[in-house]
Order: C-alpha cells, then sequence, then structure tokens
C-alpha cells in the first residue's frame, strides 16, 4: 500500500510530529542496553563529519550504532512507496543512504567500529550484537601465537 505523503496542512502536521530522535524504537533498544550496564552517549556527533551524529556511541572504544528507519533511510525489504511528491521524496532518501554510506566509510577510515540496524529487526537480537561488539572491544580475546 503507498503512503499518501501530498502537502497538506495535516500531513505536514504529522511529519513534524514524527520523532527524528528519541523515537520508541532507539528508547527500546537503549532501555535494553543500559539495563545490561552499559553506558554510551546519544547523537554523538560524528569526528570529522558536520551535522552527523551517530544514535549510539561507546566513544572510548569507537563503536558507533546507527539505527535506521525503514522508510528515512530506504530499507530494501520496506522500500518506500509515495504516490504525491514522488521526485521530491525518493531524492531525500537517496541523499539519506549516500550519507549514511560516506559516514560509515569515514568512521571506517578513522578506526571506528560501525553498527547499522534496521527498525524492523528485532531488538533482541540488535542489543545482543552491540552488547557482544562492546564486550569483544572492551576486552578483546588475547591472541596466543
Amino acid at each position: 500500500m503507498a503512503v499518501d505523503l501530498q502537502a497538506t496542512a495535516a500531513v505536514r502536521r504529522r511529519m513534524q510530529r514524527t520523532a527524528r530522535k528519541d523515537n520508541d524504537f532507539e528508547r527500546t533498544v537503549r532501555s535494553l542496553l543500559h539495563a545490561q550496564g552499559l553506558r554510551y552517549r546519544i547523537h554523538y556527533p560524528l569526528p570529522g563529519l558536520k551535522r552527523t551524529t551517530c544514535d549510539i556511541a561507546f566513544p572510548r572504544l569507537k563503536v558507533a550504532v546507527f539505527l535506521d528507519g525503514c522508510f528515512w533511510h530506504g530499507c530494501a525489504i520496506h522500500p518506500p512507496s509515495v504516490k504525491k511528491n514522488t521526485d521530491f521524496w525518493l531524492k531525500k532518501i537517496e541523499g539519506n543512504r549516500a550519507r549514511d554510506t560516506r559516514a560509515t566509510a569515514h568512521l571506517f577510515e578513522i578506526g571506528w567500529t560501525v553498527l547499522r540496524f534496521w527498525e524492523h529487526e528485532a531488538v533482541d537480537v540488535i542489543v545482543g550484537a552491540i552488547s557482544a561488539t562492546v564486550t569483544e572491544t572492551r576486552f578483546p580475546l588475547s591472541r596466543a601465537p
């Protein structure tokens, strides 16, 4: 089913109310991480990139976590379906995807671990992956020769 995104006053109000950050998905993931004893920064500015943040960061460990919404980041499983103002929305989403790719590449170049998850993924799996990455980064296995 296609989403009607006609630029009416009602649609504009609805889009403005949509949480850009601190939505239910993000809060649930953060709450479960916190319950596991993990401490993190939220909306952390990415080093070397202006006006770009990650959703969750462990700066000392150089781990950045992105929790991407299917519509806004162009999920392949749940592609955006729009009927009105199609060119604008598809260009906007493609720009978001390009920014995501640049941010990921930049962070890898400066030695960060980058984790990206879609909102349709199971929260317990996401939390498990983040926890395992943080634990492994904090306490790397000793590599015996």
